[in-house]
């Protein structure tokens, strides 16, 4: 449950062809909105073209300028590859049929609310060009209108998730990939599509359209920040994507988790509650942690930018007193360096005396976040968002999405440690 240093950190449309999801065989409400699935036209055939840069060249003495943009351009196809390779591996992490529930939770780790979920994920599209396109299930509750003595079929919303490709993850979400370790962080420029699973999921039919309807906290409509970090397990085909929603001001507004399995069987849906250490959901993370970190720089290409050994301590006295010590020392310079904190808990609350805190959930989830974004913005400093899971006996992962002064992703960091 550490903190990371800080470290140098309208969706295009394409021409498509029809690929049906592999959506779950769920009862869904027929109205006159009800959404059925894409059906995309035929994707015209791509010509080749050579590029001039390609062609043979006319008698020309080679030059230190025309060396330099040679070796450029070979550097730009080879980020290009690798870029392509990556969203195409990342497409593929999500491809499938997940099942789990979604579960609110407010600023200090209160249950508020827990929905059973469904996703079919598909893509369509070849090389550059794919998309993945992905469908939400959410079940709704039995509508306070039901006939007295009639018990309902449960009914399933459908929300369509806009789809994913080059342009999007890029551009607009500010993807960081790690294909190896199965992680990702990514950005939403609003909670629309997290709104959208509270109402359905809670109100149902008898949801009103109110802007703040009762005993349900909605995100802000203008929220921040909208971050999704998403670990897999390393044990099981189950991941947890979690979501940091912080309001207008910068100040956190709630955290919520899914936690989702790959079908493939009949499985029991992972769940958080009745975990071990709910009671005392501090007790998993104190002791010594020993592992490495990989820093990647935003973006589908996402160039590794750095590597650390890392050694992070959390203890606790008798008067509840906090020490927190990291230490991280750099596989290119083999520099260490050293971050203490102190701090104390309150409740399911770490509060750091550096300005920043951890939520702990159940589960052995907790979720890290700086206790007011907008003085980091006043003063021009960097901040950063971090979840960490220990899902596994001895080994936790933790994601560090990095965030310049202005607000931008510039990078993440993924953790794997174990405990000594």
């Amino acid at each position: 449950m550490a903190m990371a240093t800080t470290m140098a950190s309208s969706s295009l449309s394409f021409p498509s062809i029809s690929v049906p999801l592999a959506s779950p065989n769920l009862p869904r409400r027929r109205t006159k909105t009800s959404r059925t699935h894409p059906k995309f036209p035929q994707l015209a055939s791509i010509s080749t073209r050579i590029s001039p840069k390609y062609l043979p060249a006319r008698s020309v003495r080679p030059t230190a300028a025309t060396a330099a943009t040679a070796a450029e351009e070979n550097s730009m196809t080879e980020e290009e590859s690798i870029s392509i390779q990556n969203l195409h591996r990342f497409v593929q992490l999500n491809l499938g049929n997940w099942s789990g529930s979604f579960y609110q939770f407010d600023a200090n780790g209160k249950l508020k609310h827990k929905i059973k979920t469904r996703l079919a994920a598909g893509s369509y599209g070849e090389d550059e060009l794919i998309s993945l396109i992905q469908t939400l299930y959410i079940q709704q509750p039995p509508s306070n209108t039901s006939i007295s003595g009639v018990v309902d079929e449960l009914e399933w919303a459908e929300y369509k998730i806009k789809e994913s490709n080059m342009f999007t993850m890029d551009k607009y979400q500010q993807i960081c990939f790690f294909p190896n370790e199965r992680a990702f962080s990514l950005r939403y420029q609003t909670a629309g599509m997290l709104e959208n699973v509270l109402r359905q999921g809670v109100l149902g039919e008898d949801d009103t359209g109110e802007e703040s309807p009762r005993n349900l906290k909605l995100p802000s409509r203008k929220p921040s920040i909208v971050c999704e970090n998403c670990l897999h397990s390393l044990g099981k085909d189950t991941r947890a994507r979690v979501f940091h929603i912080l309001d207008p001001k910068g100040i956190l507004e709630m955290l919520l988790v899914f936690l989702e399995e790959k079908e493939a069987g009949n499985h029991v849906v992972p769940r958080l509650e009745n975990s071990e250490h709910d009671e005392n959901r501090l007790l998993p993370f104190l002791g010594q942690w020993k592992g490495h970190s990989v820093t990647k720089r935003s973006g589908v290409y996402g160039a590794t930018i750095a590597e650390h050994d890392t050694l992070a301590t959390l203890e606790i006295d008798e008067k509840g007193q906090l020490t927190q010590v990291i230490t991280a020392t750099s596989k290119d310079d083999n520099i260490t360096t050293n971050v203490p904190w102190t701090g104390c808990i309150l409740e399911n609350t770490v509060i750091f005396d550096k300005g920043f805190q951890f939520t702990l959930l159940p589960g052995g989830m907790c979720m890290g976040y700086p206790s007011d974004i907008s003085k980091s913005v006043a003063e021009s400093r960097s901040f950063h968002l971090e979840f960490c899971w220990i899902d596994s006996s001895g080994k936790r992962q933790k994601l560090v999405r990095t965030y310049d002064a202005e607000g931008y992703a510039v990078s993440s960091t993924y953790f794997l440690e174990t405990k000594i």
